[in-house]
């Protein structure tokens, strides 16, 4: 229900005729809207979980823990998401607020990508959009700290097999991670990149460069994204995985 929305008519009816257009199974489906005045509606197939900040399941008062096994299975469910809708859609959706919340899990699940209130779509010989925000919080020195960790652990030896198998999705997913929030547009892999290193084995996947807050230097920037457009804040939607 969005009760006095305050956002205009047309991008209400945006997100209507965008969700209409779209069927993956990992992406939620619309089975229809309701409009009277202020008081709008969006009707979607019922999935009763969602995947937390924390990353447990809430359900009533019961907390459902994920593993690690079930983890990156829903990782590369929402890749596989993210990837038709770069790829797959007749035109070019971009999500713009992928999170948590917005991960719904079916009964077996299945992850399924929900809220496209800010999705922007474009045409497909457009290759780049600009970015018109970044974070400025404290959160941002976060994925510095993850990859100190990473680089550390890097040559740990383990004993275990079942804890070595842990270990290994653990710097998978925290490998893919750090790949895609990449600052720098030429290093962030596209999303079928994405979906091949979720699926193959940690051992594959080249070490990705330490993350940085702020951006390069303009002029680096700017020769970076020539290929591009010619505003320097450019995100390549897709771009030949050979050039990491």
């Amino acid at each position: 229900m969005l009760d006095n929305y305050k956002d205009n008519s047309d991008n209400f009816m945006n997100e209507v005729t965008t969700i209409g257009t779209i069927h993956h199974v990992n992406v939620i489906r619309l089975l229809g809207f309701c409009w009277d005045g202020s008081k709008q509606a969006l009707i979607y197939e019922y999935m009763p979980w969602w995947i937390s900040r924390g990353l447990y399941i809430p359900k009533t008062e019961v907390s459902l823990s994920l593993g690690l096994t079930r983890l990156v299975e829903i990782a590369l469910g929402v890749a596989h998401g993210i990837e038709y809708l770069h790829n797959g859609c007749e035109s070019r959706i971009l999500h713009l607020d992928i999170k948590p919340q917005n991960v719904l899990l079916d009964q077996d699940f299945n992850p399924k990508i929900s809220d496209f209130g800010l999705a922007k779509v474009y045409s497909r010989n457009k290759s780049a959009v600009t970015m018109t925000e970044m974070s400025s919080s404290s959160e941002a020195y976060f994925p510095g700290w993850i990859y100190d960790k990473l680089i550390e652990e890097k040559d740990m030896e383990l004993a275990d097999s079942v804890v070595e198998e842990e270990v290994c999705i653990e710097r998978k997913m925290v490998m893919v991670g750090l790949w895609c929030i990449q600052i720098n547009p030429r290093d962030r892999p596209s999303m079928t990149r994405v979906v091949e290193m979720l699926s193959g084995n940690v051992e594959a996947i080249e070490m990705p460069p330490r993350p940085f807050f702020f951006s390069p230097p303009r002029v680096q920037f700017e020769h970076e994204t020539t290929s591009f457009e010619s505003d320097t804040s450019a995100l390549p939607l897709t771009f030949n995985s050979q050039e990491m």
